[in-house]
């Protein structure tokens, strides 16, 4: 019998309806503003509420429209909010459920991950929302695809950047890195570090810490990656949930890039 992660936040992030949510995530993307840049070898998305967060992951995800037969595999790392991490952790679900259907574990690309610091930790995945999010939008701009989920923990970024390594693969294979950036600040002291966060995401500097970015540690990984490989980084949005929705007292940033080979 297969071993499948339920949703953990539909219903809460976003809609538990499978007609409703697909037509959120339509909508969203439809919404998106048009860019003719890509492919994408990587993606840095938010992972708040879709009535926060979406407008700002929907500028990321409506890029795969024209690819949507290029990725069979998605590599998908996002930080720990609920259980704490020591390393990095794998799932040993077939696979991870939406409102939507069911999208496959690659467990062959997993089985590949013999690192020191990544380990099988199932309660992990169990309620964390930071991959889960993106799920439905993937669902939605991709045919038929499989997941390599990762939740990252307490882990150094060149640790993260050999897994990628490990599973960088080809065409086929897209990165997406999981992270908000500031955290309940007022909306102009938001403004002010979520800009210097995202200038040191398009220079590919890896010193950002957990204040500027939940995902600080994937998103460093990712970025010496890029510095490795010699990729092309765009900014593709940065806007607060007092730009979407919401006060704008104690507001989170998010944003989205677009690194390419």
């Amino acid at each position: 019998m297969a071993v499948i992660r339920n949703p953990a936040v539909a219903g809460q992030f976003y809609p538990a309806n499978a007609t409703q949510l697909a037509a959120t995530v339509t909508t969203l993307l439809d919404e998106a503003e048009e860019r003719g840049e890509g492919p994408p070898k990587a993606l840095i998305v938010p992972h708040a509420g879709y009535v926060y967060s979406g407008p700002v992951a929907a500028s990321a995800y409506s890029l795969l429209r024209p690819y949507r037969r290029r990725y069979s595999r998605v590599v998908l790392l996002g930080p720990c909010h609920r259980v704490p991490v020591s390393g990095m952790a794998l799932s040993t679900a077939d696979a991870f459920r939406t409102p939507l259907g069911d999208v496959p574990v690659d467990s062959v690309a997993v089985s590949k991950i013999d690192l020191p610091g990544v380990h099988d930790v199932d309660i992990s995945h169990q309620y964390e929302h930071s991959l889960e999010v993106h799920l439905p939008f993937l669902q939605t701009v991709l045919e038929d695809f499989s997941i390599v989920p990762i939740v990252v923990g307490d882990a150094r970024a060149r640790a993260v950047a050999r897994v990628l390594d490990v599973l960088w693969g080809g065409d086929e294979t897209l990165i997406v890195v999981s992270s908000d950036l500031s955290h309940y600040l007022d909306y102009e002291s938001a403004v002010t570090l979520d800009t210097a966060t995202c200038r040191s995401i398009e220079q590919l500097d890896v010193h950002i810490d957990h204040n500027a970015a939940c995902g600080a540690t994937p998103v460093r990984g990712l970025l010496l990656a890029a510095r490795d490989r010699d990729l092309r980084i765009v900014t593709l949005d940065l806007r607060n949930s007092g730009d979407t929705a919401g006060d704008k007292d104690f507001v989170v940033g998010y944003g989205a890039w677009m690194l390419c080979e």
